[in-house]
C-alpha cells in the first residue's frame, strides 16, 4: 500500500467519508497467478515472479490498495506447515494441508511451533526482507503482519468436520488445541512485526466462525480472537471471514477489530446495524457470480445495487464478499472502480 492509500484507510476507519469511496479487494494467490498469465507454482517458488506479478496488478490498478498488498504466502499451507503438515502442490491450483491429528488423543502430541524456524514461515518473511527495499522503491510499505485464525488452523490441522465435532464432545481438548495454535499466531504476528516496522496492521483470516451458533462461537472463538487482537498494539486490525458472518458481527468491536471483511450474503445495511457502524466494512458483491463471472455491467449494476443500499456511507470500503477469486478479468475490475467513481 502506499502512504496515501493507507493513511486513507486510516481516516476510513475513523469515520471520515470520501467521494468517491475507496476501493480495496484481499488479493492473493487465488487470483494473482491466472490473472498475470503465470502457473500457480511458479508464483509460489520464484521469488521474482511474484513480485514482478504483484507490481503488475498495482501498475494495472493504482487506485485499488491491495489488501495486505505484497502479501507473501502459500496458501492455506503456510501456517499448517510449522506444526508438520504435509503439504500437496499443483501446477495451476492452491496447494493443501494435510492433517496431522488422526484422533483427539493425537492433540496431545502437539507443540507449539517456533516461527522462526519452522515449516515455511522462515520463507514467507525472508521473501519480505529481500522485496521491502524493492517495495519501497515503487511507492508500497509492508502494512499488515498476516496469520490465518485459530479455528481455521486448527481445523486444517484435525480436519473441519472432526474440529467442529470435537468442540461439542472434547471441549477440553480442543481448549488446549486453541490454545497452543493461539499462542503460536501471537509468536507469528510479533515476529512479522518485530522483523518489518512499516507494519502496523494484523490481517487475521477464520472462515470457521461462520460455522458456529453463538454459544459454540462464545465458547470456541471469542476468546481465542480477543487474546490476538488485544495482544498487539496497532492501528488496523483487520478480519476476514467471508463465511456466514451473522455470528461474529456482535463481537467484532468487543474484540478489538476495526475492519472487517464478510459475506456477500450479508449487506452493507444489514453489517452497519449488526456492528452498530463501529467496524469498518470491506464489501459487497458476490465475488464468483458477478465479480468472476459476471460482465461488466453486472458488476456496475451490482456495484449500484451494493451503494444504494446503504445511506451512511461512512466505515465503508468498496470491494467483493472475500477475496479475488479466480478468473476475475482486468475488465471487471476496471468496471467495478468506474460503477464506484460514478
Amino acid at each position: 500500500m502506499t502512504n496515501e492509500q493507507w493513511e486513507q484507510l486510516v481516516s476510513v476507519i475513523k469515520g471520515e467519508v470520501f467521494d468517491p469511496l475507496p476501493v480495496g479487494f484481499v488479493a492473493d494467490s487465488p487470483w494473482l497467478p491466472g490473472w498475470a498469465g503465470i502457473s500457480t507454482l511458479d508464483y509460489f517458488t520464484n521469488e521474482q515472479i511474484w513480485f514482478d506479478t504483484n507490481i503488475k496488478a498495482i501498475e494495472q490498478f493504482p487506485d485499488i490498495m491491495f489488501l495486505p498488498g505484497f502479501w507473501s504466502e502459500f496458501g492455506m499451507c503456510t501456517e499448517p506447515s510449522a506444526f508438520g503438515s504435509k503439504c500437496t502442490w499443483h501446477e495451476n491450483d492452491l496447494p493443501f494441508a494435510d492433517k496431522i491429528i488422526r484422533d483427539i488423543a493425537g492433540i496431545s502430541n502437539i507443540s507449539k511451533p517456533d516461527p522462526t524456524t519452522d515449516g515455511l514461515l522462515p520463507f514467507v518473511l525472508h521473501r519480505l526482507k529481500h522485496y521491502q527495499g524493492r517495495i519501497e522503491q515503487e511507492g508500497h510499505a509492508i502494512r499488515f503482519a498476516v496469520a490465518r485464525g485459530p479455528l481455521n488452523i486448527a481445523s486444517f490441522l484435525m480436519g473441519t468436520t472432526e474440529f467442529l465435532m470435537a468442540i461439542r464432545t472434547d471441549p477440553n481438548e480442543i481448549k488446549t488445541l486453541l490454545d497452543i495454535v493461539t499462542d503460536f499466531i501471537i509468536d507469528w504476528l510479533k515476529l512479522q512485526i518485530e522483523t518489518i516496522r512499516s507494519i502496523d496492521g494484523i490481517f487475521i483470516l477464520d472462515d470457521i466462525v461462520g460455522f458456529m451458533g453463538d454459544e459454540d462461537f462464545r465458547q470456541s472463538a471469542l476468546p481465542y480472537l480477543k487474546r490476538i487482537y488485544q495482544s498487539l498494539d496497532v492501528t488496523v486490525k483487520f478480519f476476514h471471514n467471508d463465511a456466514p458472518g451473522l455470528v461474529c458481527a456482535p463481537y467484532l468491536e468487543e474484540i478489538g477489530i476495526n475492519f472487517f471483511n464478510f459475506s456477500f450474503e450479508h449487506g452493507l445495511d444489514q453489517m452497519k446495524k449488526l456492528t452498530n457502524n463501529k467496524v469498518t466494512l470491506l464489501g459487497n458483491i458476490p465475488p464468483r457470480d458477478v465479480l468472476s463471472i459476471g460482465t461488466p455491467e453486472d458488476v456496475r449494476n451490482s456495484v449500484k445495487a451494493a451503494l444504494d443500499s446503504v445511506e451512511d456511507k461512512s466505515r465503508i470500503v468498496m470491494s467483493c464478499g472475500g477475496g479475488i477469486p479466480q478468473d476475475v478479468s482486468t475488465e471487471n475490475m476496471e468496471a467495478f472502480l468506474s460503477a464506484v467513481r460514478k
